[in-house]
């Protein structure tokens, strides 16, 4: 299977880098201060959405503002302990690709990616993050913001996800979509190819675009 593309557009936390131990740890704390329990989290969608979408599900509406801040704090000071790592495949596939190309469609905040991509080395020209929009995935907003910047049809663009929430933005958006299976099972994902991490895929440069190619 070859996918023919002029963009390509990659969610972080799951698909370029590894933040679980993080986020884990952060959100724990983060619920023990705020007296929340594992039921209340059961309640609600959590991974691939922005986190104060997270927040306003899970606490009254005078306290989400700043719970969102410590959580955002919480974080941030995380990342210097270590909590990010490269995924397989992700250098290796990035480095090929011309810098206005592709972009990191994230739904955590800029402050927070950009701490998280630049403790791996990662320097996207084009991030979208959650201070850019106004509705997060799965609505499709992120990804048409990303392209629109990138100057490209969303129907020309691939949008790379590891969580239902971000694959369905990227099928609202109507954009091919590529399922990484790191964080969900791989038939708990829904999209136009499923592979195990970009460690599977190889990228073609061309006049025309980037064909996107599974490895042998």
């Amino acid at each position: 299977m070859t996918i023919h593309a002029r963009a390509l557009l990659f969610d972080n936390d799951g698909t370029l880098v590894s933040s679980l131990e993080s986020v884990n740890r952060c959100w724990t704390r983060w619920a023990v201060e705020y007296g929340l329990t594992a039921e209340d989290f059961a309640r609600v969608e959590l991974h691939g959405r922005p986190a104060a979408e997270i927040a306003a599900d899970l606490l009254p509406a005078h306290v989400v503002p700043q719970a969102v801040a410590r959580i955002e704090d919480l974080e941030v000071e995380d990342v210097a302990g270590g909590g990010v790592r490269l995924l397989a495949g992700t250098e290796e596939f990035l480095a090929g690709l011309p810098a206005e190309r592709w972009a990191v469609v994230t739904s955590a905040t800029r402050r927070l990616a950009e701490a998280r991509l630049a403790a791996v080395g990662i320097l996207p020209k084009t991030l979208i993050a959650a201070d850019d929009i106004t509705r997060g995935k799965p609505d499709p907003e992120p990804y048409l913001l990303a392209a629109r910047t990138l100057g490209v049809d969303p129907a020309d663009c691939v949008a790379f996800e590891d969580a239902p929430a971000g694959l369905q933005a990227g099928r609202a958006a109507g954009m091919t979509t590529v399922a990484l299976a790191t964080t969900h099972r791989a038939e708990e994902l829904t999209a136009d190819l499923v592979v195990k991490d970009l460690s599977a895929l190889a990228a073609l440069v061309t006049e025309a675009g980037i064909e996107i190619s599974v490895r042998p």
